[in-house]
C-alpha cells in the first residue's frame, strides 16, 4: 500500500496529514506555538518551534496510522509565506524569522523601490515590493541588525527550513519563491537583475524547484525524530495559499477560492501571469507547473475573529469549555441573532495592517456606527461581515479585470462556520462551494507528492481523484442589496480615514 503525508506550517500551529491515494485523511496531528509582537506591527516566530511542532506531528500520524514508514512514499510541504529565516555558515538560526505580517520594513521597501525603479520592479517581479515580502526583511537586517547580518548564509522561508531540517538540503519552489520580491514570476526563476540592485547576494537564495518536483530526501538524522524511513522523498510542496489551492482543486480557469484562515485570500487560476494594471492583487507561479495564479490577499481576515474571541469573550470560552464546544461555534450563534448589517456597526479589519486592496502597514483596525442598540451579538457579527467586505474587494478587482469566476470554492474556519458563509456569499453575490475534504495545504502538498513520486500524473489528475464539491451556499438577494449598500460606505471609511491611520502611527 502506499502513503502520502502533507506537512502545513501556518502561523498558529503546524498541521500534520496522512492520506491514501484516494484522498482520504487516515491520521492527522497538530501543534501549535507562539508569536511574539516585540512592537506593535512586529510579527516573530522561532523556527525552533516550527521544526519540533513539524517532526512531532509526522511521528504522531506514523504512530497513530500503525503504517510501516517504508510504504510513505513522499512528504510535501507547505507553509506560511514570506517569512524570512536566516542562517549562519553552519546552517544554525541566527534570529527569530520575521513573518508575512510583519510591517516593519516599509522604509526599506521604498528604499528598493526607488533603486531599482518601480516600473522596473514590475518589469523584473510582476509585483510591487510590499512590507510583508521577504526583500525587505533582508535590507532591514542590514540596516537595523548589521553584526547579524554579516554572519548569514542562507535565507530560507519557513517551510524551506523544515526542509532542510528534514533533508540537509536548501531549496525552495517557485510558489513560494514567488512571495519573496526576488523572483522572476514570469520566467519562474530567481532574478539576478533584482538581487544584484538590492545587493543581497544570490548565494543566499536556495535551489528552486517546481512543486511537484524532489527537492530531497529524509536524512539520517530526521528520519530517527520523525519515524520516516531514510530517503524518503520530499517533494518541492507550496507557500500555503497555492498548496491550498491545490488541496481545493484550483487548477482551472473559472474556479476561484475564497480562503478564511489567519490571513483572507481571493484566489484564481490562470494559464499565463495576469497582473493587476494598479497592482492591488499579486501574480505568483502557482504550485501547478508552468501556470500561474492571482491573488488578494488581507492579512486579518480569521486572525480578526480569533483577535475578538481573544479579547471580548472570555465568557464564551467559559461556557464553551464546561459544555465541551468550540467558542467560535458560539460566537457565531450569537452573531446569527444580530441583523443583516448590523444596523450600521461596521467593523474594519486591518488589525495588522493591509495588503489587498490597500498596501497600507499604517492601516488599523475599527468598530465604526456603534449605537447604545450594539450589543455582543452585533459585534461578533460586524467582525464576520467586515472580514467578507475584504474578500470582496478582492473579487470586484478580478471582475474589473475580466477574471472569469464560474464557481466559488470556500475553505478555512470561516467556511466551517455556516453563517459565515451565508455571509460571505451575500456580501460577495456568488455561491460558495464547499468540497469533500477540508484539509487545505496540509492536503494540497500531499497530492503534489503524489505526483512527484507518480502515483498521480499530474496536479490536475490528482485533485480530480480526490476532490469533490460536497454542499453550495447561495447568496440570499435581499442581504446582497442591503450589504451591496454597505460595502460602499466600508470602502469610503479607509478613505476617509488613511490619513489619520498614518498619523496614529507617527505618534504610536
Amino acid at each position: 500500500m502506499s502513503y502520502l503525508i502533507g506537512v502545513d506550517i501556518g502561523t498558529s500551529g503546524t498541521k500534520t496529514i496522512l492520506i491514501n491515494p484516494q484522498g482520504h485523511v487516515l491520521t492527522r496531528a497538530m501543534a501549535e506555538y507562539p508569536l511574539y509582537s516585540p512592537r506593535p506591527q512586529w510579527s516573530e516566530q522561532e523556527p525552533a518551534d516550527w521544526w519540533a511542532a513539524s517532526w512531532q506531528t509526522i511521528k504522531e500520524v506514523l504512530d497513530k496510522s500503525g503504517v510501516d514508514p517504508r510504504e510513505v512514499k513522499g512528504i510535501g510541504l507547505s507553509g506560511q509565506m514570506h517569512g524570512s529565516v536566516f542562517l549562519d555558515a553552519n546552517g544554525e538560526v541566527l534570529r527569530r524569522a520575521l513573518l508575512w505580517n510583519d510591517q516593519r520594513t516599509q522604509d526599506e521597501c521604498d528604499w528598493i523601490t526607488n533603486i531599482v525603479g518601480r516600473d522596473k520592479v514590475v518589469e523584473l517581479i510582476s509585483n510591487p515590493v510590499l512590507t510583508g515580502f521577504t526583500a525587505g526583511k533582508i535590507v532591514w537586517l542590514r540596516n537595523h541588525e548589521p553584526e547579524i547580518y554579516a554572519r548569514v548564509r542562507k535565507v530560507l522561508l519557513p517551510k524551506d527550513y523544515i526542509r532542510f531540517m528534514l533533508t540537509g538540503e536548501y531549496a525552495t519552489e517557485v510558489s513560494d519563491a514567488s512571495g519573496t520580491a526576488l523572483f522572476d514570476v514570469r520566467n519562474r526563476k530567481w532574478s539576478d537583475e533584482m538581487l544584484a540592485l538590492t545587493d543581497i547576494p544570490r548565494g543566499w537564495m536556495p535551489a528552486s524547484y517546481e512543486s511537484p518536483e524532489i527537492s530531497g530526501r529524509i536524512s539520517d538524522v530526521a528520519a530517527a525524530l520523525t519515524g520516516l524511513a531514510p530517503g524518503t522523498p520530499v517533494v518541492g510542496g507550496g507557500g500555503d495559499q497555492a498548496a491550498g489551492a491545490v488541496g481545493n482543486g484550483i487548477v482551472e480557469t473559472g474556479i476561484v477560492s475564497s480562503t478564511v484562515g489567519t490571513s483572507g485570500v481571493v484566489f484564481a487560476f490562470s494559464d499565463n501571469p495576469v497582473i493587476d494594471p494598479q497592482l492591488r492583487l499579486h501574480t505568483f507561479c502557482h504550485a501547478v507547473p508552468d501556470k500561474w495564479h492571482l491573488m488578494g490577499v488581507m492579512l486579518s481576515a480569521g486572525g480578526s475573529l480569533q483577535w475578538y474571541r481573544d479579547t471580548f469573550c472570555q465568557p464564551e470560552k467559559v461556557v464553551a469549555n464546561s459544555i465541551r464546544r468550540d467558542p467560535y461555534e458560539l460566537i457565531c450563534e450569537g452573531a446569527s441573532q444580530a441583523p443583516v448589517g448590523c444596523e450600521g456597526l461596521l467593523f474594519l479589519p486591518y488589525l495588522t495592517g493591509e495588503r489587498a486592496p490597500y498596501a497600507d502597514p499604517n492601516a488599523r483596525g475599527a468598530f465604526v456606527g456603534i449605537t447604545r442598540r450594539s450589543d455582543r451579538n452585533h459585534t461578533a457579527r460586524a467582525v464576520l461581515e467586515g472580514v467578507s467586505y475584504g474578500l470582496r474587494d478582492s473579487f470586484e478587482v478580478m471582475e474589473a479585470m475580466q477574471v472569469p469566476i464560474n464557481q466559488v470554492r470556500a475553505s478555512g474556519g470561516g467556511a466551517r462556520s455556516a453563517i459565515w458563509r451565508q455571509i460571505q456569499a451575500d456580501v460577495s453575490g456568488h455561491t460558495h462551494v464547499t468540497i469533500s475534504v477540508d484539509e487545505g495545504p496540509a492536503l494540497g502538498v500531499a497530492l503534489l507528492a503524489g505526483v512527484g513520486v507518480g502515483i498521480y500524473a499530474s496536479v490536475a489528475e490528482a485533485c480530480k481523484a480526490t476532490i469533490h464539491v460536497a454542499d453550495s451556499t447561495c447568496p440570499i438577494e435581499a442581504n446582497h442589496a442591503v450589504y451591496d449598500k454597505y460595502h460602499k460606505v466600508y470602502q469610503s471609511l479607509y478613505a476617509h480615514l488613511r490619513a489619520d491611520f498614518a498619523d496614529i502611527a507617527r505618534i504610536a
